[in-house]
């Protein structure tokens, strides 16, 4: 993967992807395309069901390893002094 990609977080590509399909809204709007009810749900539901499953499906990092999970253990609980 390219650095570029590597650098791609979830919250920027929901960015990207809301101002792609705002951006295809108002050059149907500027070039005279009717928008009907039935219209406006479905770019509404193109504008949100994507970025949704993003968020459903990308993880925010890799889980944890065994040694980090008994490490955050250990310092978790700290006896009285």
């Amino acid at each position: 993967m390219s650095p570029m990609l590597q650098q791609l977080t979830r919250s920027r590509l929901i960015q990207v992807w809301i101002t792609a399909v705002s951006l295809v809204v108002v050059a149907g709007i500027t070039f005279g395309a009717r928008i009907t009810l039935g219209t406006a749900l479905i770019l509404l539901a193109l504008c949100l069901v994507p970025p949704a499953m993003i968020l459903f499906l990308w993880r925010e990092g890799p889980p944890q390893t065994i040694a980090e999970v008994l490490h955050d253990a250990e310092h978790a609980v700290k006896p009285p002094s």
